[in-house]
């Protein structure tokens, strides 16, 4: 009896410490708004499966899919605390670090080498730099955002034919502002009733990236995409401050490597993306209409520089200078 016993808590002891040793040092509670086929999460797991084999265990990474942290703002605040560790973050930023409205503002930027020289270089540091500052998050990576893209019955190829077009925009100031400087008659509605409002014809139009043109099925009931590309941006991978610099040096560096790899994972599957979605709107029916985008950019001017503040006007000017 006394032999068994000793058995049995040998044993135990041996299974205890073996799931100790298993156990991570370290463990990153990732939460974001993407489900789980879209290309975000996908690169998110790129992330975990590097970190976790690079870190021989002692980092585990936790992912949280279709908010179930909570909403942006929500994971933001729950890092900040110290209860959530990593996101999926971008203008949203600007509620604490102005200069990051840089990532929403319309003609910003020209093309997407545009953006990407911009975001890899001094301007991407300046933004970074404000956000450590006034957020205590750290940037590890980002990802570009398909262009937004203007939906409609009819052709437009340039602002005049916009001739008051009642196009539905997101409850954003500026997007309302630029729209109606570029000759539309713009109007902020929940986008779970944009599709009906189409289909009524109470509105003529709406703008959103190819994903959500797909994903809402709005060939259903719009014609064409006119290729304004009138936002272009980006969105970054964020981990608390305070989380990362706990960990040891060479742990931390096993997190910003696999930051990289991740970052150029997502960009390749991006490129991907975007192509499908153009070939299988074209194959539901939609006509792909090309724009005099100068000239949208030129009668969106007065009103984007109307909504910038000094400080956002001159990293403004300086995006246009690159």
């Amino acid at each position: 009896m006394i032999k068994k016993l000793l058995t049995s808590a040998v044993l135990a002891t041996m299974v205890f410490s073996a799931q100790s040793a298993l156990a991570a040092d370290y463990t990153l509670r990732f939460g974001h708004l993407a489900n789980e086929q879209n290309i975000w999460h996908q690169a998110a797991e790129k992330f975990k499966e590097e970190v976790e084999a690079n870190s021989d265990g002692r980092i585990e990474v936790r992912l949280y899919p279709s908010e179930q942290l909570g909403s942006e703002m929500d994971v933001i605040n729950s890092i900040q605390l110290g209860t959530a560790d990593m996101t999926i973050t971008g203008e949203s930023l600007q509620n604490w670090a102005p200069k990051a409205a840089m990532m929403a503002v319309p003609y910003a930027f020209r093309d997407s080498e545009h953006l990407h020289n911009a975001v890899n270089g001094e301007i991407g540091a300046e933004i970074e730099e404000q956000i450590i500052e006034r957020t205590n998050l750290v940037p590890l990576a980002w990802f570009e955002r398909g262009a937004r893209e203007l939906t409609s019955n009819r052709p437009i190829r340039t602002p005049e034919e916009l001739d008051g077009l009642r196009l539905r925009v997101p409850n954003v100031p500026l997007f309302v502002d630029t729209w109606q400087a570029m000759g539309a008659r713009p109007t902020p509605m929940a986008f779970s009733e944009v599709f009906t409002a189409l289909q009524q014809n109470t509105l003529e139009g709406q703008e959103n990236p190819l994903s959500l043109i797909e994903s809402a099925s709005f060939n259903e009931v719009q014609d064409y995409v006119n290729m304004t590309g009138h936002v272009r941006s980006w969105i970054y991978v964020v981990i608390g401050r305070n989380q990362l610099e706990k960990m040891p040096d060479e742990l931390q560096q096993v997190v910003r490597d696999a930051a990289e790899t991740m970052q150029a994972f997502e960009s390749e599957l991006f490129v991907e993306d975007q192509e499908r979605l153009e070939q299988a709107l074209q194959e539901r029916g939609m006509e792909f209409i090309e724009v005099d985008v100068d000239a949208f950019a030129e009668a969106a001017r007065p009103a984007v520089l109307e909504a910038l503040t000094p400080e956002q006007r001159e990293l403004f000017d300086a995006i246009q200078d690159l």
